[in-house]
């Protein structure tokens, strides 16, 4: 990027700034703990058909800083109770950290929603897995087991639903269900038609909800009762383009109250299908900011909507959309183009 260029932009977004008003931007940067310090209670939804209500903002525990007695604690005290991890992060050490928390709070457990992951790909593995996990977690059960990164219709099969019958019937697993990072449509539509999957968590944000594939696979899942948990949601937020649309929405948000990554979570709570979103929150500032922009009610406007539209077309390139069925099988040998491209976002 030219000098020039860059000059220009970041001269657009402080005009903008300074259209808003520094007391506006004050108050948006600080309205996390305003709204922290208050008496809201964290929203919550059905997941499904489980029965089961879960708070709208769910904890991710992939990365080892966001693990901290200190940061879990709080979440647990603002309500963000929907704790989710896997086998495989960070070589078992997210759920190990999670795990000293149970053991430290055992009477928080039953209001905790504990989810893990295994990405064993075999029944026999998946059983070592879970047992491992239980383990780690210092609890005797989780409230909902995905097999990690499913990729195609044809992963789920009937040896894996019984598999999952008969972990239910030991008290192992409460509800039962997959993560999804690519070619997430497909597998969503045949997990709505099999009439066994209980939960699905899938990359869902402003880029990608209003495609006509990903609308028609949320329905599906809506109406076969199937819990949804959004992840991705920031759309390959740190992806830095200074873009027009960028500044414009930027400045927008700043005036209603809110950052644009708070109203990026926004857009994904305004389809009531969507159960919770899993964010990682490897600090108190960031868990702070997510928590305000849960409680708070202010709905995005169809304008809000549509400058989060044009902004997603205008960076598409910058994007990965997960459709790996196309790019990998055009590339030559078996290159993971979509783990890398997540990677690099």
């Amino acid at each position: 990027m030219s000098f020039t260029k860059h000059h220009q932009s970041r001269r657009t977004f402080l005009k903008a700034i300074g259209t808003v008003g520094a007391g506006a931007f004050c108050a948006s940067l600080n309205s996390s703990a305003a709204a922290a310090q208050g008496t809201a209670t964290m929203p919550t939804r059905l997941f499904g058909k489980s029965g089961v209500q879960v708070p709208i903002l769910s904890f991710g525990g992939s990365l080892d800083t966001s693990l901290s007695l200190l940061v879990l604690r709080q979440a647990f005290k603002w309500g963000v109770t929907y704790w989710d991890t896997a086998n495989s992060y960070m070589g078992g050490r997210s759920e190990q950290g999670m795990g000293k928390y149970i053991e430290k709070f055992p009477g928080d457990r039953k209001r905790i929603f504990l989810v893990t992951k295994s990405h064993a790909w075999t029944l026999k593995g998946m059983s070592r897995d879970l047992n491992e996990s239980l383990e780690r977690l210092n609890t005797n059960s989780v409230d909902l087991f995905f097999v990690h990164s499913v990729r195609s219709p044809n992963d789920l099969n009937a040896d894996m639903k019984t598999w999952a019958d008969n972990k239910k019937a030991q008290g192992k697993i409460r509800l039962f269900g997959f993560s999804t990072h690519s070619n997430m449509e497909a597998c969503m539509l045949a997990a709505a038609r099999l009439g066994w999957i209980d939960g699905i968590m899938m990359s869902y944000n402003y880029r990608r909800m209003h495609t006509d594939d990903m609308k028609r696979a949320v329905a599906a899942c809506a109406g076969a009762g199937i819990g949804l948990t959004a992840m991705k949601t920031q759309g390959g937020g740190q992806i830095k383009t200074n873009t027009s649309s960028e500044l414009q929405m930027a400045g927008r948000f700043l005036s209603k109250g809110f950052t644009g990554a708070q109203a990026k979570l926004k857009a994904v709570w305004s389809n009531p299908a969507i159960s919770s979103i899993c964010s990682e929150m490897p600090n108190m500032t960031i868990l702070k900011a997510n928590v305000a922009a849960a409680l708070d009610r202010t709905i995005l406007s169809h304008r809000d909507m549509e400058l989060l539209q044009h902004h997603a077309r205008k960076t598409s390139a910058y994007y990965c959309a997960g459709c790996t069925a196309i790019c990998e099988s055009s590339a030559p040998g078996s290159i993971p183009v979509g783990d890398v491209m997540r990677c690099l976002m």
